[in-house]
């Protein structure tokens, strides 16, 4: 590498030289010890190289390179901090802050009582602040809970605090579906209290068929023994009409049926014993016999086995996709007691986990771009499929570019026209598509709106009539339902959303692909894997090359990642408060338009935190209206590292430092090195960090002060 040049000092003729022990340059008193001077070595804009393995002391930058060992150690100890922080501390204020809650008082009414999240202790804002915060019927200034833990423990059987729900794995049957029809069980009578009548008798003899006799009828009341029944595993399908959840019979038979194919196929598979066939074998067999993809999965157990980052990025890849997906069920398909009915708290859960979803699969990404630049063995995968991933990355990063384009000119300027219409006082010649193919899979599956008449939206077809003894009576009604999230009506301001969100997809996608596709090299730079995941900006000595390393497609990724799941929260949120407060027909109008979305979202749903605090006085929304305000700052704040890059403030810097040196009161205090502004990577990572903290602390304001404005 050393042929390849390294930068000189900025501010003395002295040229980079190596040093190759942490130890030695730490007992060298910052000194660098002596070396060869990299041949060919140019003046550098950053003192960043290599992928952040230059450190810059005083006016000397020394290379430092880290033992495999150590990263590994580095890469395990990161994400157990990231896990352990995750759950350790955040799930602690969640479970244990609600010690000073009322949910007591909550379980006996869940419709009319705000769960309380926690007491204010020490509220510093006067007698205002105490009555604006003294809410859910505390006797003190409290937060309410958005976070669904209330709904999440009385579904699971927990009505004190002081009862213990004896385990979370068996429970869905012998606690919490006997504790939904008024049967508590206790540590006193655990033993004795039987899941069903029959105990395990229908088990043994195969008569599994009585556990899903009698069950619960449609009159029942969750948490008592008014029209329950005695099944434990049932097929009602759709909601419980007083709580709008599944019932909680369904998701115990789901669970249970999950829970056998599962292992079966965990003992299909060889662990540390010998039983079960070898992924290693398995996967080396599979080789499609066209011979398209050479040497099909050939090399691959070794090389992920030996790769922490291919295995980061496989697993965080898949926990991306679950996140998402939780996100999407739990407002569709809502598991807990009474949370459908609680509208900001699904609103937050929603937001929170597509939030989360987009930050880990962007990491995904990140750590397949250093396995790329690290790990991988080109001569151990010759020709299987990862080869032919790189050997065909041109038709990839083209095709999703295609695709990007079409989506973001078609979907753009159909907004646009429309904005037109509006504006001349022609809303009649919008262009509005309605979505019919996904209307016709909404009919094909029960909805009967459209009107269709195909497969079970059909009373007369064959596939309705055969299908009424196997399909789960409750579906066709909820679908049909308007009180509910499942298969929403849909027209044609969701089918320009949906391209819009569609554009933003692709374009994540595609910034993501080409930089761990072109993170060991391409044709404009050949070698980039010899420079590792970050280099500065134009590379070693040569033109043209800014934005090009695996760092900056991360980088520039977050900002499309954060963009995209704004369009995707800011839809679902729109849509469900106009449908909430049975007005969906603002959300159809307005929202074919971006003056629409603009005006009719987000600055009417503004108004919540516009009026938090003024000079009359204060509410309970005061502190998100804060916290909005805030988060703009703090996004404003990100702009100032993005736009203005390094140069602009090493002039600045080197200004300062020429007015210090020449007033002679300020000269009493000297420096021994003069200051060096941040290189583009780290300013980027400020700017990044700001931005994506910022937008998230302003939406998060302002999801929660609309929704609980509106709706309590």
């Amino acid at each position: 590498m050393s042929a390849l040049g390294r930068p000189q000092d900025m501010f003395s003729d002295t040229a980079i030289q190596f040093q190759p022990v942490f130890s030695q340059w730490i007992q060298n008193n910052h000194a660098l010890a002596s070396g060869t001077t990299a041949p060919g070595a140019t003046t550098s804009t950053s003192l960043t190289w290599g992928g952040g393995d230059l450190v810059a002391v005083g006016d000397k930058v020394a290379l430092l390179p880290i033992p495999l060992g150590t990263v590994d150690f580095l890469v395990h100890h990161i994400h157990a901090f990231t896990i352990h922080v995750t759950v350790l501390i955040l799930l602690k204020g969640v479970l244990f802050a609600p010690w000073q809650g009322n949910f007591e008082a909550w379980a006996q009414d869940p419709l009319h009582v705000r769960p309380i999240a926690h007491a204010i202790w020490d509220p510093h804002f006067g007698q205002p602040a105490v009555e604006a915060f003294t809410q859910g019927g505390a006797l003190g200034p409290v937060n309410i809970a958005y976070s669904g833990v209330y709904q999440w423990w009385y579904t699971i059987g927990l009505r004190l605090f002081e009862v213990s729900s004896l385990a979370w794995t068996g429970h869905l049957v012998h606690v919490a579906i006997l504790g939904s029809m008024g049967e508590y069980v206790r540590w006193n009578n655990f033993l004795s209290v039987l899941p069903h009548p029959e105990g395990l008798g229908p088990l043994f003899t195969g008569q599994w068929n009585l556990l899903a006799q009698n069950p619960d009828s449609s009159s029942y009341l969750f948490g008592t023994s008014q029209g329950a029944g005695t099944a434990i595993l049932t097929l009602l399908g759709g909601f419980h009409p007083q709580t709008q959840s599944l019932w909680l019979t369904d998701i115990a038979h789901h669970h249970l049926a999950i829970a056998f194919p599962f292992l079966i196929v965990g003992h299909m598979y060889r662990t540390n014993f010998e039983i079960g066939h070898s992924i290693k074998d398995l996967l080396e067999a599979h080789i499609p016999s066209g011979g398209r993809l050479g040497r099909g999965h050939r090399g691959l157990y070794d090389t992920i086995n030996n790769s922490i980052h291919f295995q980061l990025g496989l697993a965080l890849a898949s926990l991306g996709v679950i996140t998402s997906l939780v996100a999407q069920h739990m407002y569709s398909l809502p598991a807990y007691t009474f949370i459908a009915q609680d509208f900001t708290t699904q609103a937050a859960l929603y937001t929170h986990h597509q939030y989360i979803a987009g930050f880990i699969m962007t990491r995904a990404f990140a750590h397949g771009a250093i396995f790329f630049l690290r790990d991988h063995n080109p001569e151990q995968n010759a020709d299987n499929v990862l080869a032919r991933m790189l050997d065909h990355k041109e038709a990839i990063i083209s095709h999703l570019s295609w695709a990007s384009l079409f989506l973001g000119f078609h979907t753009l300027g159909l907004y646009g026209h429309n904005d037109v219409m509006l504006a001349f006082g022609m809303p009649e010649k919008q262009i509005l598509i309605e979505p019919i193919f996904a209307q016709w899979i909404q009919s094909a599956h029960g909805k009967i709106a459209y009107g269709f008449d195909v497969l079970l939206s059909s009373m007369t077809s064959p596939t309705f009539n055969a299908g009424r003894s196997i399909w789960l009576p409750g579906w066709l009604n909820v679908v049909n339902e308007n009180n509910n999230s499942l298969f929403l009506t849909i027209g044609p301001r969701d089918f320009l959303v949906h391209h819009a969100i569609a554009l933003g997809l692709h374009t994540t996608t595609l910034i993501l692909v080409k930089g761990a596709l072109d993170a060991r090299g391409s044709k404009l730079m050949p070698d980039k894997k010899d420079f590792g995941y970050s280099f500065p900006c134009d590379g070693p000595g040569r033109g043209g090359t800014c934005d090009i390393s695996a760092w900056d497609a991360f980088y520039l990724v977050v900002f499309w990642m954060l963009n995209t799941i704004g369009w995707v929260t800011f839809y679902w949120h729109w849509k469900h408060i106009t449908l909430w407060h049975g007005n969906v027909s603002q959300f159809n109008e307005s929202s074919t338009y971006l003056m629409g979305c603009l005006r009719d979202y987000l600055w009417l749903n503004s108004s919540q935190l516009i009026n938090g605090y003024n000079p009359f006085g204060m509410n309970s929304l005061s502190v998100w209206a804060w916290m909005f305000l805030f988060g703009h700052l703090v996004w404003a704040t990100g702009f100032m590292f993005l736009i203005s890059w390094r140069g602009y403030w090493q002039e600045y810097i080197e200004t300062l430092a020429w007015a210090h040196e020449r007033t002679p009161l300020a000269n009493l205090i000297r420096w021994r090195d003069k200051s060096v502004a941040l290189s583009i990577v780290q300013a980027r990572l400020v700017g990044l960090a700001h931005f994506s903290v910022g937008y998230i602390f302003t939406y998060a304001a302002f999801l929660i002060a609309s929704t609980s404005g509106k709706f309590g």
